[in-house]
């Protein structure tokens, strides 16, 4: 930051302000699914259980459609996931719900 700017100690605001819409931001997700499309692993652990799956379809009449299929589940370790394949891009991601 400039020094006309100030420092982000003296302005947190800014920063809070900058960083609130990534916290939710999808990560790249290593997915390996059935012939069905369902996830069977999610980043090296097995799924124990698909508790919802959805689509979102949106924005088709733009430049940047999204078509997304969503899964939540539950691993074998027990932690939920939410994670999701971007048929645009043809790759999987996590999310938090």
């Amino acid at each position: 930051m400039s020094a006309a700017g100030g420092s982000w100690a003296s302005r947190p605001h800014a920063l809070v302000r900058s960083t609130a819409g990534r916290l939710n931001a999808p990560r790249p997700a290593l997915v390996e699914a059935g012939v069905d499309g369902c996830p069977c692993v999610v980043n090296r652990q097995r799924v124990a259980l698909v508790r919802e799956e959805w689509r979102v379809v949106d924005r088709w009449w733009t430049d940047e459609p999204v078509d997304r299929r969503y899964f939540e589940v539950v691993l074998e370790c027990g932690q939920n996931v939410c994670v999701y394949r971007d048929r645009e891009r043809g790759c999987w991601f996590t999310q938090r719900a």
